[in-house]
């Protein structure tokens, strides 16, 4: 297995290097075949891999392949740890990956259209969309493959690296460039928590290899305590917030959240890439990998369930007053991987990870019918010049249907057994006792409600209602090729149906068992399984189960939705109007923006500009450097004056010098010595 596993990185990595450095001999057909092929190859050799880990030995495979160099007993090396965790993640990661790739090819087929005439920019920018996207594919794999926290951060930055040249592809548009340097500066804020908590890990642990810092934490390592800045707390604990410091960043967290939903400037692919299956659950895949260090710090969890939970609701809310198609889907996933880090907190790992996988799916298939929608309004995305839909574009109306109901928790939809297992979870928590775990619990609760309403408000104003289109736009409707079809339906089938397969084994067994920790004093999945009794029973359940009513939640909000943009729009007017400050603050985005741009980064300007003008100009340039050659500069040219060519003036000048040495000689030279 040895070759698989090398393979299946190398292949996208191969492909990167042969579409980047030879596109344009190959021409873009044979350059997007290269690629898609080189991502198939590893999409296949993955599931050889879920196949051999989840229903053969599950014997995690720990291998260094490459040591590049050992320092004071520190070794650091490049190897790969492939257990069910990753394996899951190698899985969706591929998969999600090659439908992207094949759906690239009809979204960005008029992509010249997007250059200027003549720009050099937009010369083989076809070929090198598809060299950014395997580069993105294999950076992924070495993140979730890694071993040890060196090829870890190797494949957390390498990530963000190719984000920042995806988000920005289109870098003629001005609004492009400044949300990949805005994704680029909020990450380094993350990943400097990330290079402490690794630190930190080194110092306390004393190795970067996975398996060594585990057997470290159980064999005490993590009990350790220090004292920072007058609090006293243990090793465990640092380690713990300082990692999930990077883990705020790379997975859009409050505070860190403003980079995510600006990153849809970039090539709708490149949405579904970064937000479905690979850069923004880095953080959910690091804080999962890690269970055995978080179950030993109640602190990091609790902090986790504060911020998951405020993340999941307040930026859920903010879905329901965007109009960009694209920018409603982006706050959804804000909101839902803030459902992900609650499970985590509340020490239901593997809810956490099967939430990452199913969301997965229905997110890519939403961004990917959204780019459906907008390569069929000629680019249009405003919501508001769309309507009635769903006669032009039947397969793009029921894979988003689909997608739609997954994502809002409808029983027997994929979506469902992963969100009512954290919702369930996270009440066990509270009841348990650990601190955050009530306001978690309300706030994914509460979030039901939202998701279901921003979604279906969502697929009403798109699909539904009255047509809000140009006429010219109007006769040009028509569905997609089968380009952008077939990545649509493929997705749409585990959005529908990989729940009812998978919730057993993975969720309420024990699939998971020798990837995730859980501490032996609280383990809420456990709980949930000794009242399971199969898919379809659980999801029966949810129409009486009166202590999570999740459902009844998720149908108001889809009712709330209708009732306002399909059968009483004139009761939205009304709504804005008794609502807007409230409406005011969400449209606002609760003031990050500006606070950030505004606040941080003006503010930063200011004192540069401060410092540039009174210390480098006026103190270094004007009196040190410059002051000091104007100050020669003047002496001299008052000596200067001094040197006439006069004849007469130079026999004065020597006549009064004669007689002040004669005056310092005779009189006050000798008293002066003598003193």
């Amino acid at each position: 297995m040895d070759i698989v596993y090398l393979l299946i990185p190398l292949a996208p990595l191969l492909g990167a290097i042969a579409t980047g450095l030879f596109g344009g001999r190959l021409g873009w057909r044979l350059a997007h075949r290269v690629a898609i092929g080189a991502v198939a190859i590893a999409t296949v050799l993955s599931f050889v891999v879920l196949w051999v880990h989840g229903l053969g030995d599950p014997a995690p495979y720990n291998k260094t392949l490459y040591q590049w160099l050992s320092i004071a007993g520190v070794d650091l090396e490049i190897g790969f740890l492939v257990d069910r965790l990753s394996a899951m993640m190698m899985a969706v990661v591929t998969f999600v990956s090659l439908m992207v790739h094949i759906y690239t090819i009809g979204y960005m087929a008029d992509d010249h259209h997007n250059w200027p005439e003549g720009s050099g920019a937009g010369k083989n920018a076809y070929q090198r969309f598809f060299a950014y996207i395997n580069l993105f594919t294999f950076a992924m794999l070495m993140l979730v493959m890694a071993n040890n926290f060196l090829q870890l951060f190797f494949g957390w930055e390498a990530v963000g690296l190719v984000s920042y040249l995806l988000i920005g592809f289109w870098l003629n548009r001005p609004t492009a460039i400044f949300a990949n340097l805005k994704a680029f500066l909020v990450n380094r804020v993350g990943d400097l928590g990330f290079l402490l908590g690794i630190g930190t890990v080194l110092a306390y642990f004393g190795s970067l290899d996975y398996a060594a810092v585990f057997e470290s934490i159980e064999a005490g390592g993590g009990e350790a305590t220090l004292t920072l800045f007058g609090t006293e707390m243990t090793a465990a604990t640092l380690a713990a917030v300082l990692l999930f410091v990077g883990a705020m960043g790379k997975s859009a967290q409050v505070p860190l959240h403003v980079w995510l939903p600006d990153s849809m400037e970039g090539p709708t692919p490149i949405s579904a890439l970064i937000h479905a299956a690979t850069m923004v659950t880095a953080g959910i895949f690091l804080v999962a990998r890690m269970s055995p260090l978080y179950e030993l710090s109640t602190p990091a969890q609790s902090l986790i369930l504060v911020i998951g939970g405020i993340t999941a609701l307040f930026m859920g809310l903010v879905g329901l007053v965007q109009n960009d198609i694209k920018r409603v889907i982006a706050y959804s996933t804000l909101s839902q991987l803030g459902y992900m880090f609650v499970a985590l907190g509340a020490s239901a790992h593997a809810a956490g990870v099967y939430h990452l996988m199913t969301h997965a799916f229905f997110k890519a298939l939403l961004f990917l019918g959204a780019g459906s929608v907008i390569i069929a309004l000629h680019h249009r995305q405003d919501m508001r010049e769309m309507g009635g839909l769903r006669r032009y574009l039947p397969v793009t109306y029921w894979t988003m249907l689909i997608g739609s109901l997954a994502l809002i928790g409808t029983p027997f939809f994929a979506g469902f057994y992963s969100k009512d297992v954290i919702i369930e979870a996270v009440g066990l928590a509270a009841e348990h006792g650990r601190p955050g775990a009530g306001f978690a619990w309300f706030c994914v609760l509460a979030g039901v409600f939202v998701t279901a309403a921003y979604s279906f408000r969502l697929f009403f104003l798109v699909f539904h209602g009255q047509e809000r289109m140009d006429a010219h736009t109007r006769e040009h409707l028509h569905e997609p090729g089968w380009v952008v079809t077939v990545p649509l339906v493929l997705l749409a089938i585990p959005s529908a149906l990989i729940g009812l397969v998978t919730v057993g084994p993975m969720v309420m067994g024990d699939w998971f068992a020798g990837s995730l920790t859980v501490g032996e004093q609280f383990q809420p999945l456990h709980h949930i399984a000794e009242h399971y009794h199969g898919p379809v029973s659980f999801a029966v359940h949810a129409f009486y189960n009166w202590g999570n009513p999740a459902f009844y939640l998720a149908a108001a909000g889809v009712f709330v939705a209708w009732l306002l943009y399909i059968r009483r729009p004139e009761w939205l007017v009304l709504v804005r109007e008794r609502l807007s400050w409230p409406r005011l603050v969400l449209e606002y985005k609760y003031g990050f923006d500006e606070m950030y741009t505004g606040g941080f980064a003006a503010g930063g300007r200011g004192v540069g500009r401060a410092l540039w003008r009174g210390a480098d100009g006026w103190l270094i340039d004007g009196i040190l450097v410059n002051g000091t050659a104007r100050t020669v500069g003047r002496i001299a040219a008052g000596i200067r004056g001094v040197q006439s060519g006069y004849l007469f003036h130079y026999a004065f000048a020597m006549i009064l010098g004669l007689l002040v040495l004669l005056t310092l000689f005779v009189g006050g030279w000798q008293g002066w010595w003598q003193a």
